[in-house]
């Protein structure tokens, strides 16, 4: 099983079309090291929680600064306590690894 703190160690790697998405019990393996992520057709999101405005822009900018460093940008979904981040490879229409690695370096922010 692959675990988080290995794919925080991962750089994302550039995705092109005809790369096949990941396959179902792939993707299943690594949401399991993944709490409170969940899997929405070919999307991975997880919604944050934080005590003010200031803690969610601060959270915002370091999942921006993860996202320039990865090459590989989340949608983001921000409001005055939380913020939802989502993820997909949009050159495959799928999930990749490169979902799975910036979701790891997210969660590895509050832990």
């Amino acid at each position: 099983m692959v675990e988080s703190c290995d794919l925080t160690s991962r750089h994302c790697k550039p995705c092109e079309g005809g790369t096949p998405p990941l396959p179902g019990a792939e993707i299943e393996r690594y949401l399991a090291d993944l709490p409170g992520w969940e899997r929405h057709d070919a999307v991975i999101s997880k919604r944050f929680e934080f005590k003010n405005y200031c803690q969610t822009m601060g959270f915002v900018n370091a999942v921006a600064w993860i996202a320039q460093s990865q090459g590989h940008h989340p949608d983001l979904e921000v409001s005055y306590r939380n913020c939802r981040v989502s993820y997909t490879t949009h050159a495959i229409g799928g999930l990749s690894e490169n979902d799975f690695i910036c979701a790891a370096k997210v969660e590895a922010l509050l832990t």
